[in-house]
């Protein structure tokens, strides 16, 4: 779940427990969230990873960019 998902009224108590934290402190819940930010980043990239046939695609998808084999969205677009 993303922040645009999370209960608004958590994400306003955690802004206003932000606001009454010192410097100091905020530093380091800034370093904190960081942390958990870059955790879940790496938890999707792993998951996406571990997906099959996902490497091979993506490879295949940058090898047909750099060979501008690519087609745009509005050729193949639809009227719906």
């Amino acid at each position: 779940m993303t922040i645009k998902q999370a209960d608004p009224n958590l994400l306003e108590k955690a802004e206003r427990r932000l606001r009454n934290l010192t410097q100091n402190r905020l530093v380091v819940a800034n370093d904190f969230l960081a942390y958990l930010e870059e955790r879940e980043e790496n938890e999707a990239t792993q998951e996406l990873l571990e997906t099959p046939g996902f490497l091979e695609g993506f490879d295949l998808s940058r090898q047909q960019a750099e060979n501008n084999e690519t087609v745009s969205i509005n050729a193949i677009r639809r009227n719906v």
